[in-house]
């Protein structure tokens, strides 16, 4: 029991002791914090003296004051710098900013000038090809004027390039140029719209195709002067013996026109056809192996009016094929190779 007394005792000492201690502590500080507060506290006079006789000046100024004056300006002095800091960043940013984008659109200007390249290059030939294609067809050429600038090299002669004004790049004038020739062209390619629906309409009226759907087969027999298969004499075939060397492939019509005779031959052409056509043309095709078309009725350049077979005097599959223009028997070869004649290719 004394003991517990005895460690007790101790405690309450020890507590007391450190409970005196920082009151001491605080006191002190107290009297420290009181002092420099007196200390800053404590009032100066600045003495302002003019040289003349003039009123004396007093300023009564604490140091706490003058320390606040002192952080009041170093703040300001720094949020001075800090601004401009601030704005000199956002300037290297903006500038960064423009030079990428300038660049960026320097690289757009430069594939820019060279697709131009490449449409005043296309459009050379395109000028070459429709020059070429209106001499043939006998149409006018678009007006072109000289260019006496001297600059442009080869495509100031097509597509009249002047001297490039000041600020304008040569680009855009090469573009100015092409959209001139481009409108100046556009009467020429209507002409030649006309001329080619014109031609395409006499191609349909005259016997230009093929009388073997699909083009196929060949010639058997030409036109003119052969050997009978029959007697071995010469004799003169009025058309061209056309071979699949099957029966059954479709036989059409090679122009415009209306059937005129549907008829069989049993010693000379078989089942046979005649169409009559526009400007005094009469097609014949013989030797079918049965006929789909009927007398009085029109038909169209490319519809089938029968089939290849081998009735009538015949040696094989084939369609006997006449072309009469009036009274007259004329080589159909020549006709087969019209449209070959008529559009010719632009020789370069």
């Amino acid at each position: 029991m004394s003991t517990i007394l005895t460690y007790k005792r101790l405690e309450n000492n020890a507590v007391q002791k450190v409970k005196r201690a920082f009151i001491l502590m605080g006191r002190g500080m107290g009297i420290f914090f009181k002092a420099i507060f007196r200390g800053l506290s404590k009032q100066y006079t600045i003495v302002l003296v003019p040289h003349s006789e003039k009123k004396v000046y007093n300023f009564h100024i604490s140091i706490l004051a003058v320390i606040c004056v002192v952080l009041a300006l170093a703040g300001g002095v720094a949020a001075l710098f800090w601004y401009r800091a601030s704005s000199n960043m956002g300037s290297m940013v903006t500038v960064t900013n423009k030079d990428s984008r300038l660049k960026e659109t320097q690289a757009s200007l430069d594939q820019l000038r060279e697709e131009t390249a490449l449409v005043m290059r296309a459009a050379r030939g395109f000028e070459a090809a429709l020059s070429g294609a209106l001499s043939t067809l006998g149409a006018d050429m678009p007006a072109f004027k000289e260019d006496n600038s001297g600059a442009g090299g080869d495509l100031s002669s097509f597509f009249d390039i002047q001297e490039t004004p000041e600020g304008v790049l040569q680009e855009v004038n090469d573009m100015r140029g092409l959209r001139s020739y481009l409108d100046s062209a556009v009467e020429p390619l209507k002409e030649i719209g006309a001329l080619l629906y014109s031609h395409s309409a006499l191609l349909t009226e005259i016997p230009s195709i093929w009388p073997i759907k699909g083009g196929i087969g060949h010639i058997s027999m030409n036109f003119g002067q052969n050997e009978n298969p029959f007697t071995g004499q010469f004799y003169i075939h009025k058309g061209i013996d056309l071979s699949t060397y099957r029966q059954g492939d479709p036989i059409v019509t090679t122009a415009d026109g209306q059937v005129v005779t549907v008829d069989f031959d049993p010693g000379g052409f078989g089942n046979y056809v005649i169409i009559k056509h526009k400007h005094g043309f009469y097609t014949r095709y013989a030797h079918m192996l049965s006929v789909r078309v009927k007398t009085g009725q029109r038909v169209q350049q490319g519809d089938v009016i029968g089939y290849i077979g081998n009735t009538g005097l015949s040696t094989g599959p084939h369609v006997h094929y006449e072309v009469h223009i009036g009274s007259d028997v004329v080589d159909p070869y020549r006709y087969l190779n019209i449209r070959d004649t008529l559009i010719k290719p632009v020789e370069k």
